[in-house]
């Protein structure tokens, strides 16, 4: 690695300041219960888990943490939940590897051939981008760690780094099985569009390998494979029920692909994407999106609409090659703005339009009124008993191997199988409601092994009596 390119600790100064405001604003979201048990809690139970020794079997999915994505990458996080179980590793983890991809675009930049103030802008231009900053506030995702990598992939091919560039992508693969798929087309663009055929055949190899082992060998392995590809092929059961059933119909149908693609919510949500960077976008360098394709494609044919915004994690593996393709057209001169402070300008404005800093002073707050009583709650929980509680409270207490959901179903639930319950009935999650905690406590109060704890606030803490 070539680090004599940097001259300069101001992007080491712009990195740390990052690191430091995305933890601030991820672990003030997380003290006000704002954090939720889909994905924060799964996440932190498996790495939880994982450090204990245990088989990180999620509770919440009920497969094995690998039966989800295949996401390895657990497996080393779970070394830092040794030196203290904390869910606050998984929030600095995540600040510190989006901030961290402000150093390979630094050193991109640098590579065509732009100053150092204008890398340090382009840095900024990443940081500044809506999608940096809300999806550090949406819980945590193992697919941020990969978005650096990326980068670190694409500049070590440029540097023509071998090991680097075999150490980013493994990275990334141990972050979800679906990124094989970015890595492959990302090894056609090296070796179509920049020359480097040795290191796009290895890109190409590792992430067919990859996508055969992950969806073949350890996703049917760990779960049940019927229902874990169901979960995900429902987004787009308009085009099939089955892998197979939509490859007949892209060749016998392709006006149901067409349909899919061409409606207005794909339309405002590639307005969302590329407004950001749209200065710095030239038709005659757009080769590097050729690896975003796999990404984009999902995204626009699903009917999910979280994957067509800047607050989820789905358009993440876009923003390396969104990037390349800016730093690539700022080199040529062939951008709208040149000048530093145009550039910043534009990035500062999309920034305050689309980030979601706003919601520290309106959806964060709604249950301040009960903040204190959760505590005290939660501070009355002195075992890692099994547990039934809220959405919002789940994220507090997933370090344990048994906890559930408060929500929709839950009436059903044998309440004999948890040493606690947790309910917020003023607030009470995600697919529940006042009504639902109602019943759920009428339940528990018919049955002679549980003890009301706590009470305080519509805050309700029940215990099983000690046998």
């Amino acid at each position: 690695m070539k680090l004599s390119y940097l001259k300069s600790s101001s992007i080491l100064i712009i990195i740390t300041i990052s690191i430091i405001i995305l933890f601030i604003c991820s672990s003030f979201k997380h003290i006000l219960f704002q954090s939720t048990a889909w994905d924060l809690a799964i996440f932190d139970q498996a790495v939880y888990l994982i450090s204990q020794g245990k088989s990180p079997i999620s509770s919440f999915l009920n497969i094995h943490i690998l039966g989800d994505h295949a996401a390895l990458i657990f497996y080393p996080l779970a070394l830092f939940y040794k030196i203290y179980p904390s869910v606050y590793w998984l929030l600095l983890v995540q600040a510190f590897t989006l901030s961290l991809g402000a150093l390979p675009i630094y050193y991109l930049s640098q590579y065509h051939g732009l100053t150092e103030s204008k890398a340090l802008t382009l840095s900024l231009v990443y940081l500044l981008y809506p999608l940096i900053f809300n999806i550090n506030l949406f819980d945590f995702h193992p697919d941020v760690i990969a978005v650096s990598c990326i980068l670190w992939a694409i500049l070590a091919a440029y540097w023509s780094n071998f090991s680097l560039f075999i150490l980013a992508i493994f990275i990334t693969l141990s972050c979800k099985s679906v990124l094989s798929l970015t890595i492959i087309f990302m090894g056609l663009w090296l070796f179509c569009f920049e020359k480097k055929q040795k290191l796009g055949s290895i890109a190409i190899g590792l992430g067919v390998s990859w996508f055969i082992i992950s969806t073949r060998l350890i996703i049917p392995i760990f779960s049940n494979n019927t229902a874990s590809i169901s979960r995900h092929l429902e987004r787009f059961n308009y085009l099939g029920n089955s892998f197979s059933e939509i490859t007949q119909n892209l060749l016998f149908k392709p006006w149901l692909f067409l349909q899919g693609l061409f409606n207005l919510p794909n339309l405002e949500y590639l307005l969302l994407l590329l407004i950001p960077v749209i200065w710095g976008l030239s038709l005659q360098y757009l080769t590097p999106l050729i690896a975003a394709i796999p990404t984009l494609a999902m995204n626009l044919l699903s009917q999910n609409a979280l994957q067509k915004d800047l607050l989820h994690q789905y358009s993440l593996p876009i923003i390396p090659f969104l990037m390349v393709a800016v730093i690539m057209t700022v080199a040529a001169k062939k951008s709208w703005f040149q000048d530093n402070k145009y550039i910043i300008t534009w990035s500062l404005i999309c920034f305050l339009a689309l980030a979601k800093y706003g919601y520290f002073t309106s959806r964060y707050l709604e249950s301040l009124d009960t903040w204190k009583a959760t505590n005290e709650a939660i501070n009355k929980i002195s075992t890692k008993g099994s547990l039934l509680t809220s959405t919002y409270i789940a994220p507090h207490l997933s370090q344990r191997a048994m906890i559930k959901l408060a929500k929709n179903g839950a009436e059903t639930f044998d309440v004999n199988q948890f040493d606690y319950l947790l309910l917020n009935q003023r607030h009470p999650g995600r697919e529940s409601s006042p009504e639902l905690i109602e019943t759920i406590k009428e339940k528990i109060r018919q049955n002679a092994n549980f003890n009301l704890t706590y009470t305080k606030d519509d805050i309700y803490l029940f215990s099983q009596k000690i046998k």
